[in-house]
């Protein structure tokens, strides 16, 4: 998957949602750890929109509560499918040492790799969140960071970071969760940030914060054309 530029993922753990997001997505974000039968749903997946395979452990805010060895197998198995250009792994899982086989398995299929961290705490100093945004880009083609805004200060620290990696050449994906950090999934685009994630469906948001794809799709381009009219004029 080519992250040299902006990529909307509409995030479904039903891959027949997938004619639902054209309208709006680049890529589907698929949530194994939501899905029934997820590699089932893969095996058959027919859509046209390339698949970025995210299976998030209850660890780090996701629903895969059964053993480690099994939720990176699964994510391996989705390497081989053809229409699964990336996948999502955690930064803790890769210091853990438990993902090398699944990294391996994404270089031999020429699979994208998003190396993510979450905290749902809140939101350390800029200094921490480069250097976090730096240790993931070390073993990925983007680097994502979620992180808390408990005020809008919060938020402000989170675009710097966004900013300063940028401009030191590292593709990133940030956003800031919960109500104050909604609009950075708007706003950090401008930043540098290279994914944004909405779901579908109003209803089914995986994290605090999100807006639907379809109303993050019509901020974000809004937002993109007010930037480069003021930047022109």
């Amino acid at each position: 998957m080519n992250f040299e530029s902006f990529v909307l993922a509409a995030s479904t753990a039903t891959l027949a949602d997938e004619p639902r997001a054209r309208a709006h997505a680049d890529a589907i974000e698929f949530r194994l750890d939501l899905a029934d039968e997820p590699l089932a749903q893969l095996a058959h997946y027919d859509g046209e929109l390339p698949l970025l395979a995210t299976n998030r452990p209850t660890w780090e805010g996701g629903e895969w509560s059964t053993d480690e060895r099994s939720r990176l197998d699964a994510l391996t198995e989705a390497t081989t499918v053809d229409a699964v250009a990336a996948i999502d792994v955690e930064l803790a899982a890769i210091r853990a040492g438990a993902a090398d086989r699944l990294l391996d398995a994404a270089r031999e299929n020429d699979v994208s790799v998003v190396v993510s961290v979450h905290d749902f705490d809140g939101t350390s100093s800029c200094s921490t969140l480069l250097a976090l945004l730096e240790a993931a880009g070390a073993h990925g083609a983007v680097a994502k960071l979620a992180v808390t805004a408990e005020s809008p200060a919060d938020t402000l620290t989170l675009l710097r970071a966004t900013h300063e990696a940028t401009a030191a050449g590292q593709p990133v994906a940030t956003m800031a969760m919960g109500e104050l950090g909604t609009h950075t999934r708007a706003v950090a685009p401008i930043y540098g940030s290279r994914i944004g994630y909405a779901p579908i469906d109003p209803a089914a948001t995986t994290a605090p914060g999100q807006l639907d794809l379809a109303t993050l799709a019509t901020t974000i381009e809004s937002v993109f054309v007010t930037g480069r009219a003021k930047r022109e004029n």
